[in-house]
């Protein structure tokens, strides 16, 4: 069931997406109001005379299956929450979330280590939606497994 409030959708912290114009599928997305930009997982980015060449995600998703290209196209400067810069391509795309399809900027990110494969942030946000941390569709499991992975060798020390 979707909620509006004066225009705006309500999702959780984690949503199914789905990129109508990027074959069929959906993809999972994390919701982090943190973040500025939103981002997607991108691979074989290759710049040509015809545009932006480029693979979504990995092949666990149906969307990989489709090569995409962006005719337009920029380079931007990125900083992480841990003040880390990266040169990206950032791109718009149609996307669909919780029923609502609207035109959106992404990042073209590496987030092969991420549990989620798209992060929609803040830009993607305003206006549009609101997020309720206690709903939506989070991979549960894949966070649990990460969080793990995460702690493995970290040594807890009591003060």
């Amino acid at each position: 069931m979707t909620v509006k409030s004066k225009d705006k959708t309500i999702i959780g912290r984690a949503e199914r997406v789905v990129f109508p114009t990027c074959g069929r599928g959906f993809l999972h997305a994390r919701i982090d109001t943190g973040a500025k930009t939103s981002s997607i997982w991108a691979t074989d980015i290759q710049e040509t005379d015809n545009g932006l060449i480029v693979r979504l995600t990995d092949p666990e998703y149906d969307i990989y299956q489709h090569i995409q290209t962006f005719k337009h196209f920029d380079r931007v400067r990125v900083a992480s929450s841990m003040g880390h810069e990266q040169i990206r391509y950032k791109v718009k795309i149609p996307i669909i979330i919780r029923s609502r399809k609207i035109m959106a900027t992404f990042t073209l990110a590496d987030r092969s280590t991420q549990v989620y494969p798209v992060l929609i942030g803040r830009n993607t946000l305003q206006g549009k939606f609101i997020v309720d941390v206690s709903k939506g569709s989070p991979l549960k499991e894949k966070e649990r497994e990460r969080s793990m992975v995460l702690q493995q060798g970290v040594k807890e020390e009591h003060v």
